[in-house]
């Protein structure tokens, strides 16, 4: 839709920089291998969401990706935490007019584009959409209007984020979507048995 964006946040794929966590376990080759994975499913499921999309790298844009330019517009993150860079791209997006704006990351292979679009639809009647996650971050967070305070005084990647974005939203409506299953640690890869058969991970060499 017209008024609608999705920021999509990615990491550049270099060996050693992505999954570290995963990466202190099975190795920083499987680990990108991983992530690919997680980053290809991702742009499967937002290539025909109806809204604009604009994925934004870590380090540098990308050429011939697998974020194609037909579907998706490319831009770099900003400096800073996490925090400081979700309020960069969510104040660019609502600065260029849109009135409904929802970020997602690349590590929820259980996301599908139903979620995406459930999303947007909530922000047709709540102020805010979260998409809460199981380590007690957040996978997928929706704005109509632009509350950057939202991501100020945060410890991200904490089990404590999205308890402390609930209660910023206290003066505010929103609307939670299913707990779903971010990948960060190896114990967080063992439930996605789906995606450990994709890559031929045995679970029982680690």
């Amino acid at each position: 839709m017209k008024n609608e964006l999705l920021i999509i946040f990615v990491k550049n794929p270099i060996v050693g920089h992505v999954k570290t966590r995963l990466a202190a376990k099975i190795g920083d080759k499987l680990a990108l291998k991983v992530y690919k994975e997680l980053t290809k499913h991702t742009a499967l499921i937002t290539k025909k969401i109806k809204a604009h999309k604009n994925v934004y790298y870590s380090k540098e844009i990308l050429k011939n990706d697998i974020w194609n330019e037909t579907h998706f517009q490319k831009r770099i993150q900003s400096d800073g935490d996490l925090g400081e860079r979700m309020k960069t791209a969510f104040n660019d997006g609502f600065n260029d007019g849109y009135n409904k704006v929802i970020i997602i990351g690349s590590d929820i292979y259980s996301l599908e584009k139903s979620d995406i679009e459930k999303a947007f639809h909530q922000l047709n009647f709540h102020d805010a959409v979260i998409g809460p996650a199981t380590d007690g971050g957040y996978y997928l967070l929706g704005l109509r209007s632009n509350f950057s305070s939202i991501f100020d005084g945060k410890e991200w990647s904490s089990k404590n984020v999205l308890y402390e974005t609930l209660i910023d939203l206290k003066s505010k409506s929103f609307y939670l979507l299913d707990y779903k299953n971010d990948i960060d640690n190896y114990d967080d890869l063992l439930k996605e048995k789906k995606l450990l058969k994709k890559l031929k991970i045995n679970a029982e060499n680690y």
